[in-house]
């Protein structure tokens, strides 16, 4: 099984990534933890990385994409993955599309979790008023205003990218403002529908039928 979940900051994709890494036994690759663990292991797109961010810079999608790659190659990948927080760019999604078609592989879903995005500001903010009032402390990349920022560049970035999957007619779409285990019940119908068209897809490629 092989995943892509989108999806705006807040929109659950953690929450849902963990239950189907350990439903299906895949791992749950995510921007973050690759570029962290490239580094960490040394690998030379690791190290191209790390080299870049020494100097305060983005990581290019040359780089990322790279590291993608060696995890995507990696023995536990095998039977699938998930992808979380990539791909950022319709230019990641076309060197994903490029990778995987080298390997005769593809994409068995790609999920958008669809939000009410003014409703998440307002838990945001409940939630900040909640915890000062307790007398807690708010983190600097925990507030309305720092939300909205991110929002914004999920925006430019990354919100094109359900459009390009959308033109291929690979896109899914889950009401991610409803209860968890509702997203789970939602994005299990929808991979156990995928399942069976690729299942159907493979007996007809072998019997030459449909």
């Amino acid at each position: 099984m092989r995943l892509v979940l989108l999806g705006p900051p807040g929109a659950g994709k953690g929450t849902q990534s963990a239950r189907l890494k350990e439903k299906y036994h895949i791992p749950q690759l995510s921007t973050g933890d690759m570029l962290r663990a490239a580094v960490e292991a040394a690998t030379p797109a690791g190290l191209a990385a790390k080299a870049i961010m020494d100097k305060g810079c983005l990581v290019p999608d040359e780089t990322v994409v790279g590291i993608v790659a060696d995890c995507i190659a990696a023995p536990d990948a095998k039977a699938g993955f998930i992808l979380d927080g990539f791909p950022r760019t319709v230019r990641q999604a076309e060197a994903l599309a490029k990778m995987l078609g080298a390997k005769n592989l593809d994409l068995d879903a790609v999920i958008e979790l669809k939000v009410d995005e003014a409703a998440l500001l307002a838990r945001i903010a409940a939630r900040v008023k909640e915890t000062l009032a307790c007398g807690g402390t708010v983190r600097a990349d925990d507030t309305p205003v720092a939300f909205k920022t991110r929002l914004d560049a999920y925006h430019a970035e990354t919100a094109p990218v359900a459009a390009y999957y959308a033109k291929k007619a690979v896109l899914k779409t889950v009401d991610g403002m409803a209860p968890v285990e509702a997203v789970t019940r939602a994005i299990d119908q929808l991979l156990e529908g995928a399942v069976r068209t690729v299942r159907l897809g493979r007996e007809g490629h072998h019997d030459g039928t449909i």
